[in-house]
């Protein structure tokens, strides 16, 4: 069977920019509401004050690299298999994986890769296709995406609390219908964030320490039950410990580990080491 190039991929209309259009949206509503009502008003002084230019500033940079760590994710190719990329002729099963032939793409894929009926291709290390950065979550933008996660569930708790300190702690004139609405819709949508996203953070921390992707975990349960059941040990074959997992996908340098444009470690993303 023969082997053609790659094709490049996704919809880009305006149905898939939606999602993104809301989750900019929110970020902004959040902002605005967090750092020029609720703190402003839960403050004495409001942000000129000491104390609220502090709270100010902090949620300011939380909101920022929340956003840029989302746009680097969005915009960034998740992983694309090489062009002329095939499978090891002397040692097909390198490193203890296999590569297979994916007959939509008519290509070889390498191992862990899988292919995306959105974007219409394979990606690399692919985790899912997350609508809400029109993207495929896949090997080169996988960092990018968890610090975006991981900025948004601090994000929407430290606006949470702020909005309860104001809420409890100041007098609210509700009787005006437009300040009781606001207030309401405001406060459902931040727990909404708030458990929404920290779920997401603890989900993909677990699947950081074990090296292993959202669609990987699907296979691991069905493996581990059928090992368990056979009064067997099982761990998934890319765990290499703790410390090699997270580095693999934050670097070795934990200074950069919360930087989303730090992806020099990253190699070509057809290869990976397997546990002994």
């Amino acid at each position: 069977m023969g082997r053609k190039r790659r094709k490049g991929g996704g919809g880009n209309g305006v149905l898939q920019s939606l999602p993104v259009l809301a989750v900019v949206a929110a970020m902004g509503f959040d902002f605005y509401a967090t750092v020029f009502v609720f703190l402003d008003h839960w403050i004495a002084g409001g942000v000129q004050s000491d104390r609220g230019l502090f709270h100010a500033g902090v949620f300011t940079w939380i909101t920022f690299m929340c956003f840029f760590s989302f746009f680097v994710a969005a915009v960034s190719d998740p992983g694309s298999v090489p062009a002329n990329y095939g499978p090891d002729a002397e040692n097909p099963q390198k490193e203890g994986t296999k590569s297979r032939s994916c007959e939509k793409c008519d290509a070889y894929k390498p191992p862990r890769s899988h292919h995306c009926r959105v974007c219409k291709r394979c990606v690399l290390k692919m985790d899912h296709h997350c609508l809400w950065i029109n993207n495929c979550v896949g090997y080169s933008n996988y960092k990018p995406f968890l610090i975006f996660v991981l900025y948004a569930a601090i994000g929407s708790l430290y606006s949470t609390v702020i909005f309860f300190c104001d809420l409890f702690q100041t007098n609210h004139d509700f009787t005006m219908r437009s300040t009781a609405l606001f207030y309401v819709l405001s406060g459902c949508l931040l727990i909404f964030l708030s458990l929404t996203m920290s779920t997401l953070l603890g989900w993909h921390i677990y699947l950081l320490t074990k090296n292993m992707t959202t669609i990987e975990f699907r296979g691991f349960l069905r493996d581990k039950w059928l090992a368990e059941k056979s009064g067997e040990k099982y761990r998934h074959r890319f765990d290499i410990g703790l410390r090699n997992n997270i580095t693999q996908v934050l670097g070795p340098n934990i200074l950069k580990w919360l930087c989303p444009t730090s992806l020099g470690h990253l190699k070509d993303g057809t290869q990976f080491p397997v546990s002994s």
